[in-house]
């Protein structure tokens, strides 16, 4: 399929296996789009949730990028390895036998705002490269420790020396760091055995479509999948501006925005006369509205 501009969002379900810039291009190319972009990576070990943007939506992509994030991981007892997940090399094991109220005991520390490390295996920049380059050298950084929230950690079953968890974070919170964590607090260590992203803001897995999924759609309706680039914005307070107002607005003059004083010194999604989604904007303490980011006219 030739490139052609396509302006929207996927909802992928991406496989294990697969990195999650691997799983953007494969999408880019079944749906035959020229620019695409993501709003936030997947471990390749890990599946679920990949918000994806082509077109114009890479435009808007950062408005997810502070957005909490919902999984379901399986956390195994007693093994600790070199990454934190199941792709690492086994580096100690013990034995676990901690009972519910212990495991409960543990869980409750790591409830709210803590403090997280991030790992060597990860792709946080040092001195412009990725940790992980450094941690396949066998080398160690320092790093510093970073405040992330824990919203939701709740117990969904034990079997044998596996733990499911439910966990709903703040961004930059990394799942494999609080399964270690977690393996500590009981004292027989433990890491990540699998993660599911199960949901990224305002968008859910059952959402989602994965690869295979996709290629079955005939060519023509792939397209069809999208969602509108509006929908990034979730629950963005909206401002609809009259069509002279429109014209201004696309040409980069401020107008009023015609909103209550509380919503002023804010940020809003903008759409035009006919509902059409035109960008977002500022609106200053007078209450006058001034383009951010506007879609292409």
């Amino acid at each position: 399929m030739p490139a052609r501009d396509i302006d929207g969002v996927l909802l992928l379900d991406k496989p294990s296996g697969m990195s999650s810039n691997a799983a953007l291009q494969a999408a880019r190319r079944l749906l035959g789009a020229r620019r695409a972009g993501h709003t936030g990576t997947l471990d390749p070990m890990a599946t679920g949730l990949l918000v994806l943007c082509f077109g114009e939506a890479t435009k808007f992509a950062g408005s997810l990028l502070d957005a909490d994030k919902a999984y379901a991981a399986r956390v195994r007892l007693g093994v600790r390895t070199s990454t934190g997940d199941a792709e690492g090399e086994v580096l100690e094991r013990r034995e676990a036998r901690a009972a519910p109220p212990e495991i409960e005991a543990a869980l409750e520390r790591y409830r709210g705002p803590i403090e997280q490390t991030p790992p060597m295996h990860s792709a946080l920049k040092h001195r412009g490269r990725p940790l992980y380059t450094y941690a396949r050298r066998g080398e160690s950084v320092e790093r510093s420790a970073r405040r992330v929230v824990i919203r939701e950690l709740v117990l969904e079953g034990i079997d044998g020396p596996d733990l499911g968890l439910r966990i709903l974070c703040s961004k930059g919170t990394y799942v494999r760091v609080l399964a270690e964590d977690i393996g500590t607090a009981l004292g027989c260590g433990a890491h990540l055995a699998a993660l599911r992203r199960t949901r990224v803001g305002p968008f859910a897995l059952e959402q989602a479509v994965g690869l295979d999924g996709l290629a079955r759609v005939p060519e023509s309706e792939r397209a069809g999948l999208l969602s509108p680039v509006e929908t990034l914005l979730g629950s963005w307070p909206r401002v609809d501006l009259a069509k002279e107002a429109e014209t201004r607005f696309r040409h980069g003059q401020r107008v009023p925005a015609g909103i209550p004083t509380g919503m002023r010194d804010a940020q809003v999604a903008v759409f035009g006369a006919e509902g059409n989604f035109l960008g977002i904007g500022e609106i200053d303490g007078e209450g006058m509205l001034k383009a951010k980011r506007q879609m292409a006219a």
